[in-house]
């Protein structure tokens, strides 16, 4: 009798969790796999949706493809110029472009780190196959990169021209943007201006300063304090230069991706097919992964939690740290 009565209190149990990546050990998918199977080996007979999750860093094509994307894979440029096979996730015309695929940390060799050198040219050119597969609106994650270059080698395989004094192209990387003399913004894809541009980030870090992209990020991409310093003054001396360049026509301006440009804080949706906070109103108790030890805030799971919170007060969610 008492199974027969643990079997039926099982069965009223609804569980969603909602898994980000734990960092340089599982992606968000096997993160939501073990905590399945841990539940349902605790309780047996609970029924478990799974919803893997992404802050815009890597695993964010994954989890799209989790939720019903297809996977398209294209030859791209990696952080260092070597050809690497990279992808974007799409369904319909909405594409899911992760910057790390292609540009990411992973893309490095082993031991090879290089703030001043790594470039986002093939981030581009997975935007532009993006475009070429009939996006009409991309999901861009900007996370996990090994670069600081400003964009500036995205744009450039968009059609967009950084010249020195010479009138050559500068170098690639965040350090070469100090030899940037004129930027030419013209020739970039006329396709993206009638694209709708999504960017799907975790933080809101401003381009240069004591809180900008250089001093916060760039120690993790292996930058000295000298490297910060000189790509500080770098990106400073290109954004002034952004300012006056020549803008491409069309309706979209020439700084929407800086200035115009949607934001998904937080949490890259995985799925359109059931909204977030419908699984949330269905679900008895929800697991949040991956905190932090300071907040699940920023975090994949945080706007997952309070989309959670917010539907249903009398059921707040359980976070699972990822220390």
């Amino acid at each position: 009798m008492a199974d027969a009565v643990g079997n039926r209190a099982a069965r009223d149990q609804r569980v969603l969790v909602a898994a980000d990546k734990f960092k340089g050990s599982l992606t968000a998918v096997q993160v939501a796999e073990r905590v399945t199977a841990g539940l349902r080996r605790v309780v047996p007979g609970v029924e478990v949706t799974s919803l893997p999750v992404a802050d815009g860093g890597d695993g964010t094509v994954d989890a799209a493809v989790a939720a019903g994307f297809a996977r398209h894979e294209v030859r791209v440029a990696g952080p260092l110029g070597d050809e690497v096979t990279a992808a974007f996730a799409l369904r319909g015309d909405t594409a899911v472009v992760e910057m790390a695929e292609a540009s990411g940390l992973q893309r490095l060799p082993a031991g090879v780190l290089a703030p001043l050198t790594a470039s986002t040219y093939g981030a581009g050119e997975l935007l532009r196959a993006a475009l070429d597969a009939g996006a009409r609106t991309i999901v861009f994650g900007v996370g996990g990169s090994a670069t600081t270059d400003g964009g500036a080698g995205m744009l450039s395989a968009l059609g967009a021209r950084f010249l020195d004094a010479d009138g050559e192209p500068v170098p690639p990387g965040g350090g070469g943007l100090a030899e940037l003399a004129s930027a030419d913004l013209s020739g970039l894809d006329p396709r993206l201006a009638a694209v709708e541009l999504v960017l799907a980030s975790d933080v809101d870090n401003p381009l240069t300063g004591p809180k900008g992209a250089p001093a916060v990020y760039g120690p993790q991409k292996g930058a000295s304090p000298e490297d910060v310093r000189a790509l500080d003054e770098a990106l400073t001396h290109y954004a002034k230069i952004l300012e006056g360049a020549p803008a491409p026509e069309g309706p979209v301006p020439a700084d929407r991706p800086a200035r115009g440009t949607p934001r998904a804080a937080g949490a890259v949706p995985s799925s359109g097919r059931v909204p977030p906070s419908t699984r949330c109103r269905r679900a008895r108790a929800r697991r949040a992964a991956s905190a932090t030890g300071r907040s699940s805030s920023g975090r994949a799971s945080g706007p997952a939690s309070r989309s959670c919170w917010t539907s249903s007060a009398s059921r707040p969610p359980w976070s699972a740290p990822s220390w």
